[in-house]
């Protein structure tokens, strides 16, 4: 062996023993799990729960930091570009997938890759469902959809941003009941969902974590999901399918690290959101948002993550350029 190719092993020996090093210690400070989204979202009432849940796990506090705009691109793009060590995770919805798809079709520059992230586990998975107002002058899909057609695009729907996860099943449903609507976009599902009991939109699609309390209290009405089959959380909701709209979406929330952080690191966080994924009582915190838990451990959430982002790379050319 020549003197450079000693000095090579030697060099990645160092920096694997370092990797261990720093593995072994995992965590010695607080970690931060960004939320591309403001407060009072899907993606916000899952990971408060976890987050703390896993802090106790980890021996350090996980710690949230909200970062909305864009749809969760802002947010999405700041976690991309922090150090691959552990210590900045992402809490994302489905809408990591649709982001980048939506820039290649609007000929920009993406605010990341998926190539970035490490796909940890996935915690939730729900249909979104269409809801309204308790006071709206409409009790059923049909004449909601009626509503729609003779008011043109009169009727508004709030949304958490162009090709988020609230933006892209509504432009299905317009696309597959033939009715045009105003797209109002926000900073993410807390604000739509205010602005739509403020009555400052007529209707908007999102997870039912981020209306159940709302449903609950009478203060808006969910008139049908996305999903293929009867949701346990509103089992008294139709699907659009069963009602002859062949449209489905479903909202699912991971947890993400960094491209490049250590195996061993990786496995640490792996073995934390499992360990909590398996305790009833963070189960039951969870399900009491009205998304139950829908745990996937990496491999098999990676799988089905590259399934769902074709999927919805295929949506968004679809639906094409939209404002």
């Amino acid at each position: 062996m020549n003197l450079r190719c000693k000095r090579g092993t030697a060099a990645a020996l160092l920096l694997l023993g370092a990797a261990k090093s720093m593995a072994a210690g995992y965590p010695d400070r607080p970690v931060t799990m960004l939320v591309p989204f403001p407060p009072g979202g899907v993606a916000d009432t899952i990971a408060r729960p976890l987050a703390q849940a896993m802090g106790d796990k980890l021996g350090q506090p996980v710690v949230i930091e909200n970062k909305g705009g864009a749809g969760g691109a802002i947010g999405i793009g700041q976690a991309g570009r922090a150090k691959p060590d552990g210590y900045t995770l992402l809490m994302s919805l489905s809408s990591i997938s649709i982001l980048p798809a939506a820039d290649r079709l609007l000929e920009r520059k993406p605010a990341y890759q998926l190539e970035q992230f490490v796909p940890i586990a996935r915690i939730t998975a729900d249909p979104t469902v269409l809801v309204v107002r308790a006071d709206a002058p409409y009790k059923t899909l049909q004449e909601f959809i009626d509503a729609a057609k003779s008011q043109g695009s009169k009727l508004s729907y709030g949304s958490s941003g162009i090709y988020g996860t609230m933006h892209v099943p509504m432009e299905m449903l317009q696309s597959a009941a033939g009715i045009k609507m105003m797209h109002v976009p926000f900073t993410g599902a807390g604000p739509a969902v205010q602005a739509l009991v403020g009555g400052q939109v007529d209707a908007l699609a999102t997870g039912p974590s981020s209306v159940m309390q709302l449903i609950q209290a009478g203060r808006v009405k969910a008139l049908a999901h996305w999903g293929d089959e009867k949701l346990d959380s509103l089992p008294q909701v139709p699907s659009f399918k069963s009602q002859g709209y062949a449209i489905s979406f479903v909202q699912w929330s991971g947890v993400f690290a960094l491209a490049g952080t250590p195996p061993a690191v990786i496995e640490k966080l792996r073995q934390a959101v499992k360990s909590v994924a398996d305790d009833p009582g963070v189960q039951s915190r969870i399900a009491a948002t009205g998304s139950p838990l829908q745990y996937l451990d990496a491999p098999a959430f990676d799988a089905y993550w590259k399934k769902d982002s074709a999927s919805l790379a295929v949506a968004v050319e679809k639906i094409g350029k939209v404002e």
